[in-house]
């Protein structure tokens, strides 16, 4: 049985066992907060735990590295469609040690990408089209600079309304540790 087998047969007995009655909660985070945190898998139970959130406090978004790459990019998008639409008030980006983006080699990745099928002259169109794939795929080296710039990003983001509280922590994927990096209250 493959993985989507595997996972349409436990959903079938889930909704037949009414199991998702459970997590029924408003669209509306009710702690106001919007995180942007990594996809790392090391964090997908431990972060909810360590910050004392279950379903229906806070919206959650998750990228590589917890990145706001462009700040016209869907990361962005998605923080103010929570603070417009979905009445949050908080927002928290929360990198963590250890994350994959840091010292992400592109030219590595690149090599990947061509090994698994992608044609060299399908990135030499994408490197004239204007994008720059090495600096498009390089994560971070820093965590504490990339929690930094992401917050910066946001607090300045020209659609930010001035009210809404912005701060940037650093999560220990091992213990559920926080540091803060950059405390909203302290605007």
């Amino acid at each position: 049985m493959n993985n989507l087998e595997q996972i349409l047969e436990y959903n079938k007995s889930f909704v037949e066992n009414k199991e998702y009655e459970k997590y029924r909660a408003s669209k509306y985070p009710s702690k106001k907060m919007v995180i942007l945190s990594c996809m790392d898998t090391r964090l997908t139970e431990l972060l909810p735990r360590a910050l004392n959130i279950k379903n229906g406090d806070v919206k959650i978004i998750k990228n590589a590295g917890a990145v706001v790459a462009h700040p016209f990019g869907s990361i962005m998008r998605s923080i103010l469609v929570a603070i417009y639409e979905l009445e949050a008030t908080e927002v928290l980006v929360i990198g963590h040690h250890g994350c994959g983006m840091s010292g992400i080699n592109p030219v590595k990745t690149i090599e990947k990408m061509k090994t698994r099928g992608i044609k060299g002259r399908t990135l030499n169109t994408l490197e004239y089209a204007g994008l720059d794939l090495k600096a498009w795929l390089h994560g971070f080296d820093c965590v504490h600079d990339s929690v930094k710039k992401s917050v910066g990003i946001i607090r300045n983001h020209p659609l930010m309304p001035g009210d809404v509280l912005v701060h940037g922590l650093i999560i220990d994927p091992e213990t559920g540790e926080l540091e803060v990096i950059i405390n909203g209250y302290d605007k």
